[in-house]
Protein backbone atom coordinates (compact mmCIF):
# COMPACT_ATOMS: atom_id res chain seq x y z
CA UNK A 1 0.00 0.00 0.00
CA UNK A 2 0.94 3.59 -0.51
CA UNK A 3 1.37 5.43 2.85
CA UNK A 4 -1.42 7.02 4.58
CA UNK A 5 -0.35 10.65 3.45
CA UNK A 6 -1.53 9.65 0.49
CA UNK A 7 -5.29 10.10 1.67
CA UNK A 8 -5.27 13.31 3.03
CA UNK A 9 -4.53 16.23 1.04
CA UNK A 10 -5.07 19.93 1.88
CA UNK A 11 -6.44 21.93 -1.58
CA UNK A 12 -9.75 23.83 -2.79
CA UNK A 13 -13.22 22.40 -2.83
CA UNK A 14 -15.54 21.43 -4.09
CA UNK A 15 -14.16 18.27 -5.32
CA UNK A 16 -10.98 16.13 -4.72
CA UNK A 17 -11.43 14.15 -8.44
CA UNK A 18 -12.86 16.89 -10.54
CA UNK A 19 -11.22 20.28 -9.03
CA UNK A 20 -7.81 19.11 -6.89
CA UNK A 21 -6.52 16.38 -9.21
CA UNK A 22 -7.60 17.89 -12.58
CA UNK A 23 -5.27 21.14 -10.70
CA UNK A 24 -2.60 18.48 -9.59
CA UNK A 25 -2.53 17.08 -13.15
CA UNK A 26 -2.21 20.57 -15.05
CA UNK A 27 0.56 21.35 -12.73
CA UNK A 28 2.70 18.56 -13.97
CA UNK A 29 1.69 19.64 -17.69
CA UNK A 30 2.76 22.69 -17.10
CA UNK A 31 6.39 21.53 -15.46
CA UNK A 32 6.83 18.73 -18.03
CA UNK A 33 6.60 21.31 -21.25
CA UNK A 34 7.43 24.54 -20.01
CA UNK A 35 8.34 25.93 -22.75
CA UNK A 36 4.66 25.64 -24.39
CA UNK A 37 2.66 29.28 -25.11
CA UNK A 38 -1.22 26.74 -25.20
CA UNK A 39 -2.54 24.20 -24.78
CA UNK A 40 -5.82 21.37 -24.90
CA UNK A 41 -7.32 19.71 -22.35
CA UNK A 42 -9.90 16.66 -23.18
CA UNK A 43 -12.15 15.42 -20.22
CA UNK A 44 -13.65 12.52 -20.32
CA UNK A 45 -16.41 10.63 -18.64
CA UNK A 46 -17.70 11.83 -15.19
CA UNK A 47 -15.25 14.49 -15.44
CA UNK A 48 -17.09 15.57 -18.76
CA UNK A 49 -20.54 15.69 -17.39
CA UNK A 50 -19.80 17.04 -14.48
CA UNK A 51 -17.20 19.48 -14.42
CA UNK A 52 -18.98 22.63 -15.25
CA UNK A 53 -20.40 22.53 -11.87
CA UNK A 54 -17.75 21.04 -9.92
CA UNK A 55 -15.28 24.03 -10.83
CA UNK A 56 -13.07 21.18 -13.01
CA UNK A 57 -12.62 24.20 -15.88
CA UNK A 58 -11.39 26.95 -13.00
CA UNK A 59 -8.92 24.45 -11.52
CA UNK A 60 -7.07 23.77 -14.61
CA UNK A 61 -6.90 27.29 -15.55
CA UNK A 62 -5.59 27.55 -12.31
CA UNK A 63 -1.98 26.33 -13.42
CA UNK A 64 -2.86 26.60 -17.32
CA UNK A 65 -4.19 29.96 -18.01
CA UNK A 66 -6.20 30.40 -21.21
CA UNK A 67 -5.91 26.57 -21.56
CA UNK A 68 -9.10 25.28 -24.39
CA UNK A 69 -11.07 22.70 -22.44
CA UNK A 70 -13.14 20.64 -24.04
CA UNK A 71 -16.03 18.26 -22.95
CA UNK A 72 -16.23 15.21 -24.87
CA UNK A 73 -19.91 13.25 -23.51
CA UNK A 74 -19.24 10.86 -26.41
CA UNK A 75 -16.43 9.08 -25.91
CA UNK A 76 -17.26 5.60 -23.77
CA UNK A 77 -13.88 3.61 -24.26
CA UNK A 78 -11.57 4.96 -21.88
CA UNK A 79 -10.02 3.55 -19.26
CA UNK A 80 -10.85 5.62 -16.27
CA UNK A 81 -14.00 7.33 -15.68
CA UNK A 82 -12.13 10.84 -15.04
CA UNK A 83 -9.76 10.69 -18.09
CA UNK A 84 -8.01 13.49 -18.83
CA UNK A 85 -5.69 14.67 -22.36
CA UNK A 86 -3.88 17.28 -22.37
CA UNK A 87 -2.26 18.49 -25.45
CA UNK A 88 0.55 21.28 -24.81
CA UNK A 89 1.59 23.21 -28.57
CA UNK A 90 4.09 26.07 -29.27
CA UNK A 91 3.49 28.24 -32.10
CA UNK A 92 0.04 26.26 -32.90
CA UNK A 93 2.24 23.09 -33.36
CA UNK A 94 1.69 19.76 -31.14
CA UNK A 95 4.95 19.33 -28.79
CA UNK A 96 3.30 16.35 -26.78
CA UNK A 97 0.65 14.95 -25.17
CA UNK A 98 -0.62 12.40 -22.17
CA UNK A 99 -3.04 11.30 -20.38
CA UNK A 100 -3.77 11.82 -17.02
CA UNK A 101 -6.35 9.76 -14.77
CA UNK A 102 -8.03 11.61 -11.31
CA UNK A 103 -8.24 8.08 -9.36
CA UNK A 104 -9.71 10.03 -6.67
CA UNK A 105 -9.04 12.00 -3.38
CA UNK A 106 -7.00 14.60 -5.43
CA UNK A 107 -4.92 11.72 -6.75
CA UNK A 108 -3.48 11.50 -9.78
CA UNK A 109 -2.11 8.82 -12.39
CA UNK A 110 -0.20 9.50 -16.03
CA UNK A 111 -0.80 6.59 -18.33
CA UNK A 112 2.06 3.97 -18.25
CA UNK A 113 3.97 5.90 -15.25
CA UNK A 114 4.54 5.60 -11.88
CA UNK A 115 4.70 8.32 -9.55
CA UNK A 116 6.41 8.95 -5.90
CA UNK A 117 3.09 8.61 -4.57
CA UNK A 118 2.16 5.53 -6.22
CA UNK A 119 5.47 3.69 -4.44
CA UNK A 120 4.79 1.23 -1.82
CA UNK A 121 5.37 1.47 2.20
CA UNK A 122 3.49 -1.15 3.52
CA UNK A 123 3.62 -4.62 2.48
CA UNK A 124 0.38 -5.71 3.76
CA UNK A 125 -2.52 -4.59 1.72
CA UNK A 126 -6.08 -6.24 3.85
CA UNK A 127 -6.63 -5.63 7.69
CA UNK A 128 -6.53 -9.11 8.15
CA UNK A 129 -3.13 -9.00 7.31
CA UNK A 130 -2.42 -5.88 9.52
CA UNK A 131 -4.63 -7.24 11.90
CA UNK A 132 -2.27 -10.77 12.36
CA UNK A 133 0.69 -8.37 12.76
CA UNK A 134 -0.18 -6.46 15.58
CA UNK A 135 -2.28 -9.55 17.41
CA UNK A 136 1.50 -11.48 16.89
CA UNK A 137 3.51 -8.54 18.19
CA UNK A 138 0.76 -7.49 20.71
CA UNK A 139 1.44 -3.75 19.22
CA UNK A 140 -1.78 -1.66 18.60
CA UNK A 141 -2.71 -0.17 15.38
CA UNK A 142 -1.05 3.52 15.85
CA UNK A 143 2.23 1.25 17.01
CA UNK A 144 2.58 -0.26 14.01
CA UNK A 145 1.63 2.47 11.81
CA UNK A 146 4.19 4.56 13.69
CA UNK A 147 6.51 1.74 12.84
CA UNK A 148 5.80 1.73 8.96
CA UNK A 149 5.60 5.13 8.27
CA UNK A 150 7.68 7.16 10.92
CA UNK A 151 7.92 10.35 12.92
CA UNK A 152 7.04 12.48 9.38
CA UNK A 153 3.48 10.97 8.80
CA UNK A 154 2.56 12.72 12.53
CA UNK A 155 4.36 15.99 11.07
CA UNK A 156 2.32 16.27 8.44
CA UNK A 157 -1.29 14.89 10.55
CA UNK A 158 0.00 17.71 12.53
CA UNK A 159 -0.60 20.16 9.50
CA UNK A 160 -3.62 17.89 8.27
CA UNK A 161 -5.48 18.79 11.93
CA UNK A 162 -4.76 22.76 11.67
CA UNK A 163 -6.46 22.66 8.47
CA UNK A 164 -9.25 20.92 9.51
CA UNK A 165 -9.90 22.90 12.62
CA UNK A 166 -9.65 25.85 10.33
CA UNK A 167 -12.12 24.52 8.05
CA UNK A 168 -14.64 24.16 10.92
CA UNK A 169 -14.17 27.51 12.34
CA UNK A 170 -14.44 29.50 8.97
CA UNK A 171 -17.80 27.11 8.28
CA UNK A 172 -19.05 27.93 11.35
CA UNK A 173 -18.71 31.77 11.24
CA UNK A 174 -19.68 32.24 7.55
CA UNK A 175 -23.23 32.75 6.61
CA UNK A 176 -25.11 33.92 3.04
CA UNK A 177 -25.41 31.78 -0.10
CA UNK A 178 -23.65 29.14 -2.06
CA UNK A 179 -22.51 29.65 -5.31
CA UNK A 180 -24.26 27.99 -7.92
CA UNK A 181 -27.95 27.44 -9.24
CA UNK A 182 -29.26 25.51 -6.37
CA UNK A 183 -29.16 28.91 -4.53
CA UNK A 184 -28.46 27.17 -1.12
CA UNK A 185 -28.43 28.64 1.65
CA UNK A 186 -25.38 28.04 4.14
CA UNK A 187 -26.80 26.28 7.70
CA UNK A 188 -23.79 25.20 10.18
CA UNK A 189 -23.96 28.82 11.82
CA UNK A 190 -28.13 28.74 12.51
CA UNK A 191 -27.12 24.72 13.38
CA UNK A 192 -24.91 25.36 15.69
CA UNK A 193 -26.36 28.44 17.53
CA UNK A 194 -29.82 26.94 17.73
CA UNK A 195 -30.72 25.14 20.58
CA UNK A 196 -34.37 23.05 21.09
CA UNK A 197 -36.09 23.84 24.28
CA UNK A 198 -34.94 21.33 26.74
CA UNK A 199 -32.09 19.96 24.40
CA UNK A 200 -31.02 16.55 25.80
CA UNK A 201 -27.14 16.35 25.36
CA UNK A 202 -27.71 13.32 23.32
CA UNK A 203 -29.55 15.87 20.57
CA UNK A 204 -26.85 18.66 21.65
CA UNK A 205 -24.11 16.26 20.34
CA UNK A 206 -25.96 15.24 17.07
CA UNK A 207 -26.37 18.91 16.79
CA UNK A 208 -23.36 20.09 17.29
CA UNK A 209 -21.31 17.44 15.57
CA UNK A 210 -23.70 18.26 12.51
CA UNK A 211 -23.20 21.74 12.66
CA UNK A 212 -19.53 20.90 12.14
CA UNK A 213 -19.51 18.65 9.18
CA UNK A 214 -22.00 21.51 7.43
CA UNK A 215 -19.70 23.91 8.37
CA UNK A 216 -16.42 22.23 6.58
CA UNK A 217 -18.80 20.74 3.76
CA UNK A 218 -20.43 24.45 3.13
CA UNK A 219 -16.25 25.68 2.63
CA UNK A 220 -16.00 23.08 0.52
CA UNK A 221 -19.05 23.92 -1.78
CA UNK A 222 -17.82 27.75 -2.05
CA UNK A 223 -14.44 26.13 -3.28
CA UNK A 224 -12.60 27.16 0.36
CA UNK A 225 -9.82 25.00 1.26
CA UNK A 226 -10.47 21.99 2.68
CA UNK A 227 -8.50 18.17 3.49
CA UNK A 228 -9.74 15.17 1.60
CA UNK A 229 -11.00 12.84 3.86
CA UNK A 230 -10.39 10.78 1.79
CA UNK A 231 -11.97 13.51 -0.81
CA UNK A 232 -13.93 16.61 -0.85
CA UNK A 233 -17.22 15.57 -1.24
CA UNK A 234 -16.96 13.74 1.97
CA UNK A 235 -14.47 16.12 3.70
CA UNK A 236 -17.14 17.03 6.55
CA UNK A 237 -17.36 13.51 8.05
CA UNK A 238 -13.43 13.09 9.85
CA UNK A 239 -13.01 16.75 11.26
CA UNK A 240 -16.50 17.11 13.01
CA UNK A 241 -16.18 14.06 14.96
CA UNK A 242 -12.44 14.96 15.35
CA UNK A 243 -12.92 18.68 16.42
CA UNK A 244 -16.34 17.43 18.64
CA UNK A 245 -13.84 15.44 20.76
CA UNK A 246 -10.98 17.81 20.94
CA UNK A 247 -13.33 21.14 21.46
CA UNK A 248 -16.46 19.32 23.70
CA UNK A 249 -14.53 16.23 24.92
CA UNK A 250 -11.11 17.58 25.93
CA UNK A 251 -9.26 14.87 23.57
CA UNK A 252 -5.60 16.16 23.30
CA UNK A 253 -4.05 16.84 19.51
CA UNK A 254 -1.26 13.74 20.26
CA UNK A 255 -5.05 11.59 20.97
CA UNK A 256 -6.92 13.57 17.59
CA UNK A 257 -3.32 12.64 15.50
CA UNK A 258 -3.40 8.79 16.50
CA UNK A 259 -6.93 8.92 15.73
CA UNK A 260 -6.30 10.41 12.36
CA UNK A 261 -3.23 7.93 11.22
CA UNK A 262 -5.75 4.73 12.09
CA UNK A 263 -8.80 6.37 10.06
CA UNK A 264 -6.22 7.08 7.21
CA UNK A 265 -5.00 3.32 7.38
CA UNK A 266 -8.54 2.13 6.99
CA UNK A 267 -8.96 4.90 4.18
CA UNK A 268 -5.53 3.84 2.84
CA UNK A 269 -6.92 -0.09 2.94
CA UNK A 270 -9.93 0.95 1.16
CA UNK A 271 -8.27 2.50 -1.50
CA UNK A 272 -6.31 -0.40 -2.21
CA UNK A 273 -8.50 -2.75 -2.23
CA UNK A 274 -11.88 -0.59 -3.70
CA UNK A 275 -12.11 3.10 -4.71
CA UNK A 276 -12.67 6.33 -2.92
CA UNK A 277 -13.68 7.70 -6.43
CA UNK A 278 -17.59 8.62 -6.81
CA UNK A 279 -17.38 8.46 -10.57
CA UNK A 280 -15.83 4.57 -10.02
CA UNK A 281 -17.92 3.49 -7.34
CA UNK A 282 -20.49 5.84 -6.17
CA UNK A 283 -20.92 8.11 -3.00
CA UNK A 284 -20.60 4.42 -0.82
CA UNK A 285 -17.20 4.93 -1.78
CA UNK A 286 -16.84 8.93 -0.51
CA UNK A 287 -18.76 9.16 2.10
CA UNK A 288 -18.67 5.28 3.03
CA UNK A 289 -15.52 5.38 3.15
CA UNK A 290 -15.22 8.56 5.22
CA UNK A 291 -17.91 7.04 7.60
CA UNK A 292 -15.70 3.96 7.82
CA UNK A 293 -12.19 5.81 8.75
CA UNK A 294 -14.62 7.93 11.30
CA UNK A 295 -15.56 4.85 12.89
CA UNK A 296 -12.33 3.64 13.17
CA UNK A 297 -11.16 7.03 14.29
CA UNK A 298 -13.42 6.78 17.16
CA UNK A 299 -12.50 3.40 18.32
CA UNK A 300 -8.84 4.56 18.59
CA UNK A 301 -10.34 7.55 21.08
CA UNK A 302 -12.15 5.38 23.22
CA UNK A 303 -9.29 3.50 23.47
CA UNK A 304 -10.75 0.18 21.91
CA UNK A 305 -8.71 -2.88 20.48
CA UNK A 306 -8.10 -3.95 16.98
CA UNK A 307 -11.48 -6.27 16.79
CA UNK A 308 -13.64 -3.30 17.69
CA UNK A 309 -12.05 -1.07 15.22
CA UNK A 310 -12.66 -3.56 12.42
CA UNK A 311 -16.28 -3.81 13.90
CA UNK A 312 -16.99 -0.50 14.20
CA UNK A 313 -15.28 0.10 10.79
CA UNK A 314 -17.35 -3.20 8.84
CA UNK A 315 -20.36 -1.52 10.46
CA UNK A 316 -19.89 1.79 8.72
CA UNK A 317 -19.45 0.83 5.45
CA UNK A 318 -22.00 -1.60 5.77
CA UNK A 319 -24.61 0.45 6.09
CA UNK A 320 -23.34 2.67 3.14
CA UNK A 321 -23.40 0.11 0.67
CA UNK A 322 -25.24 1.04 -2.35
CA UNK A 323 -24.92 4.65 -1.98
CA UNK A 324 -25.22 6.37 -5.30
CA UNK A 325 -23.47 9.51 -6.21
CA UNK A 326 -26.14 11.84 -7.95
CA UNK A 327 -25.21 15.69 -7.50
CA UNK A 328 -27.88 18.14 -8.09
CA UNK A 329 -27.07 20.29 -10.85
CA UNK A 330 -23.41 18.45 -10.65
CA UNK A 331 -22.47 20.89 -7.64
CA UNK A 332 -21.54 19.34 -4.16
CA UNK A 333 -23.89 20.52 -1.90
CA UNK A 334 -27.57 18.37 -2.71
CA UNK A 335 -27.03 15.46 -1.42
CA UNK A 336 -23.64 15.94 -0.35
CA UNK A 337 -23.49 18.84 2.40
CA UNK A 338 -26.37 17.06 4.62
CA UNK A 339 -25.38 13.36 3.86
CA UNK A 340 -21.61 14.32 5.62
CA UNK A 341 -23.46 15.12 8.81
CA UNK A 342 -25.57 12.13 8.50
CA UNK A 343 -22.58 9.52 7.96
CA UNK A 344 -20.48 11.84 10.69
CA UNK A 345 -23.48 10.22 13.51
CA UNK A 346 -23.14 6.77 11.44
CA UNK A 347 -19.79 6.98 12.52
CA UNK A 348 -20.45 7.28 16.45
CA UNK A 349 -23.40 4.67 16.27
CA UNK A 350 -21.31 2.25 14.64
CA UNK A 351 -17.94 2.89 17.15
CA UNK A 352 -20.76 2.42 19.89
CA UNK A 353 -22.26 -0.67 18.94
CA UNK A 354 -18.58 -1.91 18.94
CA UNK A 355 -18.43 -1.71 22.66
CA UNK A 356 -21.37 -4.10 23.02
CA UNK A 357 -21.52 -6.98 19.51
CA UNK A 358 -17.51 -7.23 18.59
CA UNK A 359 -17.57 -10.92 19.43
CA UNK A 360 -20.92 -11.45 17.48
CA UNK A 361 -19.09 -9.96 14.18
CA UNK A 362 -19.76 -12.34 11.04
CA UNK A 363 -18.30 -10.02 8.44
CA UNK A 364 -14.87 -8.67 8.13
CA UNK A 365 -13.49 -5.27 6.69
CA UNK A 366 -11.78 -7.36 4.07
CA UNK A 367 -14.84 -8.32 3.03
CA UNK A 368 -17.19 -5.42 3.29
CA UNK A 369 -15.26 -3.46 1.14
CA UNK A 370 -14.76 -6.04 -1.45
CA UNK A 371 -18.59 -6.51 -1.26
CA UNK A 372 -18.40 -2.27 -1.77
CA UNK A 373 -16.14 -2.58 -4.85
CA UNK A 374 -18.45 -4.87 -6.68
CA UNK A 375 -21.68 -2.87 -5.91
CA UNK A 376 -19.99 0.05 -7.09
CA UNK A 377 -18.69 -1.35 -11.04
CA UNK A 378 -22.08 -3.14 -10.91
CA UNK A 379 -23.86 0.20 -10.09
CA UNK A 380 -25.24 2.18 -13.23
CA UNK A 381 -23.46 4.84 -14.74
CA UNK A 382 -26.35 7.34 -13.86
CA UNK A 383 -25.28 6.77 -10.19
CA UNK A 384 -21.50 7.58 -10.23
CA UNK A 385 -21.22 11.03 -10.64
CA UNK A 386 -22.74 11.68 -14.18
CA UNK A 387 -25.66 13.70 -12.65
CA UNK A 388 -27.61 11.46 -14.92
CA UNK A 389 -30.32 9.63 -12.65
CA UNK A 390 -31.49 9.70 -9.46
CA UNK A 391 -32.00 13.15 -7.41
CA UNK A 392 -30.07 14.85 -9.84
CA UNK A 393 -32.42 13.62 -12.45
CA UNK A 394 -35.84 14.40 -10.52
CA UNK A 395 -35.11 17.47 -9.28
CA UNK A 396 -33.82 18.79 -12.46
CA UNK A 397 -37.01 17.48 -14.28
CA UNK A 398 -38.73 19.85 -11.50
CA UNK A 399 -36.91 22.89 -12.22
Amino acid sequence: MKSIKSVYKIGNGPSSSHTVGPYNAAGLVRERWPDADGFEVTLYGSLAFTGTGHGTEKAIWGRLPGAAVFADTETTDIPHPNTMLFVAKKNGAEIGRVRIFSIGGGSIRVEGEESDEEKEVWPQKSFAEIAAICKKQDISLVELIRRMEGASLWEYLAVVWRAMQDAVARGLAAEGTLPGRLNLTRKAKMLYEKRCHNESSDLTQNRVISAYAYAVSEENADEHVVVTAPTCGSCGVIPSLMYYMSRDRGYSDAEILDALAVAGLIGNIIRTNASISGAECGCQAEIGSACTMGAAAMTTLYGLGIDETEYASETAMEHNLGLTCDPVFGLVQIPCIERNAVAAMRAVTSASLSMFLTETRKISLDDVIATMYRTGLDMNEKYRETSHGGLAQIYSEKA
